[in-house]
């Protein structure tokens, strides 16, 4: 009777406690909303937590917009022209290829100077477009410049030459940079283009002469003045359809006109007998400079007659060879008519580099005659373009030619279609 009272007791201390939780459904709810709820407070907690993450980062957008906004104010856009010098070997030519970077080209090392610089925004790197980049000349693979010139809008930032020179590699340099109109494009605007071609003077030597020992070869006054005067024939307007590719003799974009065209006096390096030609022309089709010179070699070989190079113009195909790429520089490009209608309104400067010669005799003398010595005496690519002469038929008719034509077409897609001009 007495064990049973606390049994009781406790059963009704039960009840009342269910009575005060509206029953024992509800004290079940309450017990199984305990974790629920902890639950949805971590949830809570978390989304708070990205808020806040998103809050910071809308925040640091719109610095870096106010950022963006205080550059282009205290730095607007200005339209000008850089002066650019560069060693070609190792790089496929000028011109940007976007979408193929194992194919490095100067203008990739340039884009990526100019926006670690500041000079252009990020986005600018894959439309050009958009800072109205133009080049002068797309130079070929392996092809060097001393007076390359491009147009495009950038930010006048501090000290801009040295600040993009900062992020090019030594074979790259800006040596100038000058304002220029806003509709002003360097391809358009430029008159004619003038490029020097170093080569080892036994190119000229007979073609019985024994290549092995080229070192003690010497150029004599009467081979070169016999070379200057094949080279003078290039003068004046001629149907060029034969020195490049895949250009129809009917074609008037193959028509080139050539105002000057000579080769200068030997000169020694590296006890090898060097010495330069020199080709001015308004513009230059994909490898018409490698070829002109190719021709006239072979004619003063004496692989070809004379009468081959005014044979080239007319309307049948000829078999013209190609003399290496390595010894081409493209020296100056010219602004003549530019310089005539703006160089002295008093608010354009003139478009010539006076004041930079010293800057671009120092980088050829470091960077461009050294590389194309050095590998010359290497690799000796003109001895080996030599010996190839003897294979070409500079008689051969259209059909003859068309297995050779096919060759250099592969050739040419391998060089991604880098024009000298």
């Amino acid at each position: 009777m007495f064990k049973i009272r606390p049994l009781l007791s406790a059963l009704g201390n039960t009840r009342l406690t269910l009575e005060r939780h509206g029953g024992p459904c509800k004290l079940l709810c309450r017990m199984s909303e305990a974790p629920r709820d902890e639950e949805t407070a971590t949830l809570l907690k978390r989304a708070n937590e990205e808020n806040e993450d998103s809050a910071e980062n809308a925040t640091k957008k719109l610095k870096a917009e106010g950022q963006l906004a205080d550059d282009e104010k205290k730095y607007p856009k200005k339209k000008v022209v850089l002066l650019v010098a560069y060693s070609g070997k190792g790089y496929y030519g000028m011109q940007r290829n976007t979408g193929t970077s194992q194919f490095r080209t100067i203008e990739d090392e340039l884009v990526t100077a100019l926006i670690k610089s500041g000079c252009i925004p990020e986005n600018h790197g894959d439309e050009m477009k958009k800072m109205s980049f133009q080049r002068c000349a797309r130079t070929d693979k392996g092809v060097s410049a001393a007076g390359q010139v491009v147009s495009l809008k950038l930010r006048l930032i501090e000290d801009t030459i040295e600040k993009i020179n900062e992020h090019l590699p030594q074979q790259i340099r800006v040596l100038g940079l000058k304002r220029v109109t806003q509709g002003f494009n360097s391809k358009n605007n430029c008159d004619a283009r003038t490029y020097a071609y170093m080569l080892p003077t036994v190119a000229f030597s007979s073609k019985d002469y024994d290549t092995a020992d080229t070192a003690a070869f010497r150029l004599e006054t009467e081979t070169l003045q016999k070379v200057n005067s094949l080279f003078s024939l290039y003068k004046g307007t001629h149907n060029f359809h034969n020195f490049t590719s895949q250009k129809a003799p009917s074609d008037p974009s193959a028509r080139r006109y050539i105002t000057e065209m000579f080769c200068g006096e030997p000169f020694m390096n590296s006890d090898m007998q060097f010495a330069v030609i020199t080709v001015r022309g308004q513009s230059f089709m994909l490898h018409q400079i490698r070829k002109m010179i190719g021709l006239v070699i072979a004619v003063a070989k004496g692989y070809a007659k004379e009468e081959v190079i005014e044979r080239s113009w007319g309307q049948d195909k000829v078999d013209v060879p190609k003399a290496p790429g390595l010894g081409l520089v493209l020296e100056r490009v010219h602004f003549d008519r530019y310089n005539k209608r703006f160089g002295g309104d008093g608010l354009h400067e003139r478009l010539d580099w006076d004041l930079e010669e010293e800057a671009i005799k120092s980088f050829k003398e470091a960077h461009i005659y050294p590389t194309i010595v050095m590998t010359e005496r290497q690799e000796g690519s003109m001895v080996s373009w030599m010996s190839t002469l003897p294979i070409h038929d500079f008689e051969a008719t259209a059909t003859a030619t068309e297995s050779q034509d096919n060759k250099e077409q592969k050739q040419d897609n391998a060089d991604l279609g880098n024009d000298s001009d």
